[in-house]
């Protein structure tokens, strides 16, 4: 199977700088209510995942999760302009804050690469579960876009793979699938299972 030549990786950084560009947009609009420990979280870990993928070796694959942290970066800070954009942080999100920050502390004393991918994916992972639950609940304070960008980024980096070891491929697999299970969750409420008694809960 031939792969995409590694410039798309160029292509698929676009998407998820325009992804974001919407997102904040909308969140400076106070249509979005971006969840503050999830989104510094997701500019926290995948910008350290970077920085870990660039002293393995990675190559120009890394730039989709150089922007995958750049633009939660920008939503994080977005979220502090308006005011309606705030959404209030529950126990369950300074938990999965604190694992999240756990994790990526275990890294920096380890400071081996494929750890340090490992733990970011995970961290980002635990910082995911506040947004994932808020989406299954108020999928209205969300926007779908910024989500379905970054799937597509993700499958179009993985298309440029070369080599499928975890150095290269296991954040841009992670970005896929949490990213998918949003725009599903944001774009498709009503095909959500039990989703009148979730509502109104």
């Amino acid at each position: 199977m031939d792969m995409l030549n590694q410039n798309f990786v160029i292509l698929a950084a676009a998407l998820n700088l325009y992804g974001s560009a919407s997102y904040v947009i909308e969140t400076l609009k106070g249509k979005t209510k971006p969840n503050r420990v999830t989104w510094f979280i997701w500019a926290l870990a995948p910008l350290i995942a970077f920085a870990a993928m660039a002293s393995e070796g990675v190559g120009l694959s890394a730039l989709m999760t150089f922007m995958v942290g750049f633009g939660p970066l920008a939503v994080f800070v977005a979220s502090f302009i308006n005011r309606k954009s705030y959404w209030k942080i529950s126990k369950l999100d300074i938990i999965c804050g604190l694992l999240s920050l756990t994790a990526l502390i275990v890294w920096g004393l380890t400071r081996t690469g494929i750890i340090a991918i490992a733990l970011s994916i995970s961290a980002d992972g635990l910082a995911a579960i506040p947004t994932v639950i808020k989406s299954w609940k108020a999928p209205e304070t969300e926007d779908y876009r910024v989500f379905l960008y970054s799937t597509v980024s993700a499958v179009i980096t993985m298309l440029t793979l070369t080599s499928w070891g975890f150095a290269n491929s296991g954040f841009p697999i992670y970005i896929f699938l949490i990213c998918l299970i949003l725009t599903l969750l944001i774009a498709f409420p009503k095909l959500r299972p039990f989703r009148n008694s979730t509502t109104t809960a």
